[in-house]
């Protein structure tokens, strides 16, 4: 099949996953931005050489779990001193070697792991299988059991066939069940038995879905230097002014879940450094958010914004589908209020499909300030009103000051967006050339892959649990989701060079780049990517001829 067939047959299997699906609603009823139609955005005469035929290959799968020692915040002993550079314009030569120092400090931890991780292997799967060989003994014994009640009363299969709990290992519905036979209703009897006798258990929470970073088991206790850090951030948010400076030096290595809300109000300047300010600026703040509320809300079924809110309605069930906090319905709420009055607020832009991912990490982080168990089921109606209120007033407002400095990525056209992608373009071309050529030859352009990761900051591409992490250091970082975001998206794309020049057609290509398989990252993948971003930022950000050729 051709090079161009190829193209048209997978943009219209995944025309809902790609740019062209995302819509803009509100003010000026934007249409939807459809890449394929705008190629004029390319420079004319960088037109791709023709595809070459290959033989396609198999969607690439995420890759299996792998295990890796790490916390929240640490990385090695040498964060300290990348910390220490963030805010400094240092000598280039020391900026590299630092950076270096963390990737191979990271490339050794690897190493070591994996020599472990072999030694228990063994062990592991000779527990799993005595496991399942225990339990199929028992549900057998079970079974026997079951089909003696069976004979013994001719009508069990009727009743346990209009029994509604099946198990769906069984049969795939009522509809598919056989019926009249004793066997299967025996055991679907025994999966009703199981699942009376067995204790309640809440839902398993995937790995991509889960919260607190995969690498750790529980909540082990402190190490030496982590509560030192930690006394650290205390220190400096409790001081009558707190110096904004030092708090973003060492926010920029990752900020503890203990003191991650206050050090986000005060990194974005929702809170003042003075303390004796803040409580009131809250009150403020807080109170005249619900005056919008109530001066904005009720409007939404109105036929000025009816479009707007009717969009926001259906977005929010897609937000992290997977974490059975965002799927409670007094969260979605939550979530409809602020992301409608953000938009009435802002008619420049309005309401656009991504945004109501970026409420997601500060609503979060928020009720951590509240609960001190894993969030991802937490049942948020066992706060108390006031807790509710003050989460969802301050989250509004930390996402609004996100969004200011960035909402040309959401005005008509989303210029922001499209400059951001021809930067990443121009910068990986220099960086590396055989990915950049790779991707040219298959005809793949940087705006069908990375068009959702500046809309909707990476956070599509990663669990929510390392958009945290990542957001600690944008944070801290100066223009840290203006500018930062770039070299960390140039720094992610390069980290996938290997599978990229492995595949050899667009369809593989694309199904890689919008899938790429991070469901096992942690912080410390995550500190690895913010340390070649640096890299990269301090190469190329002050000259900017390095990548033009």
């Amino acid at each position: 099949m051709s090079s161009d067939g190829n193209k048209k047959q997978f943009w219209k299997r995944n025309a809902a996953k790609v740019p062209g699906s995302i819509q803009h609603v509100y003010g000026a009823q934007h249409p939807p931005f459809d890449p394929l139609l705008h190629a004029n955005l390319i420079k004319a005469g960088n037109k791709p050489p023709p595809a070459t035929p290959g033989k396609p290959k198999k969607a690439t799968t995420f890759q299996e779990f792998e295990s890796i020692t790490s916390d929240a915040w640490d990385v090695g002993d040498d964060d300290d001193e990348l910390l220490a550079m963030a805010a400094q314009n240092l000598n280039i030569e020391v900026v590299m070697e630092t950076a270096n120092m963390v990737i191979e400090n990271h490339s050794k931890q690897q190493e070591r792991q994996r020599q472990d991780d072999s030694t228990e292997s063994g062990q592991r799967e000779e527990d799993a299988q005595e496991e399942v060989v225990a339990e199929e003994e028992e549900e057998e014994d079970e079974y026997l059991r079951v089909e003696e009640v069976v004979a013994i009363s001719p009508d069990a299969s009727f009743a346990s066939q209009s029994c509604p709990y099946t198990d769906s290992r069984l049969v795939k519905s009522h509809s598919e069940a056989p019926i009249g036979s004793p066997k299967d209703a025996a055991g679907e009897y025994a999966s009703l038995h199981r699942q009376r006798s067995l204790p309640h258990r809440p839902p398993v929470i995937p790995l991509v879905a889960r919260m607190a970073d995969q690498n750790t088991s529980g909540t082990p206790a402190m190490t030496e230097r982590e509560a030192s850090r930690l006394d650290k951030f205390k220190q400096l948010v409790a001081g009558p002014n707190t110096d904004l400076e030092e708090l973003r030096k060492l926010s920029w290595s990752g900020i503890p879940r203990q003191v991650r809300p206050i050090a986000w109000k005060l990194l974005s300047g929702y809170l003042p450094a003075n303390a004796e300010r803040r409580e009131s600026i809250l009150q403020r703040k807080r109170q005249e958010y619900f005056g919008f509320i109530q001066q904005y809300y009720d409007s939404r079924n109105d036929e000025h914004h009816q479009d707007t809110y009717r969009q926001i309605h259906i977005d929010i069930p897609r937000t992290n589908p997977l974490i059975p906090l965002f799927q409670q319905a007094s969260v979605q709420e939550i979530f409809e209020r602020i992301l409608f009055i953000w938009a009435i607020r802002h008619p420049a832009s309005g309401y656009v499909q991504g945004i109501n991912d970026l409420v997601t990490p500060f609503f979060v982080v928020f009720v951590f300030e509240y609960i001190e168990e894993e969030v991802e089921n937490f049942d948020v109606s066992s706060l108390q009103e006031e807790a509710l209120r003050n989460i969802e007033a301050d989250s509004f407002w930390c996402m609004s000051k996100l969004l200011d400095g960035i909402q040309d990525n959401y005005t008509f056209a989303q210029p922001g967006i499209q400059r951001k992608v021809k930067a990443l373009e121009e910068l990986v071309s220099r960086i590396d050339e055989s990915v950049h050529r790779h991707m040219q030859q298959y005809e793949v352009e940087y705006l069908q892959f990375a068009f959702r990761w500046m809309n909707n900051l990476l956070m599509r591409e990663l669990p929510l649990r390392c958009t945290i992490r990542l957001w600690d250091t944008y944070q801290a970082e100066p223009e840290g989701f203006s500018h930062f975001h770039l070299y960390v998206c140039a720094a992610f794309l390069v980290r996938w060079r290997k599978e990229i020049l492995d595949e050899r057609d667009f369809q593989g290509l694309m199904i890689l780049l919008q899938n790429l398989p991070t469901m096992h990252w942690g912080n410390e993948e995550v500190s690895v990517l913010l340390a070649e971003a640096y890299r990269l930022k301090f190469a190329f950000a002050d000259a900017p001829n390095h990548y033009k050729r």
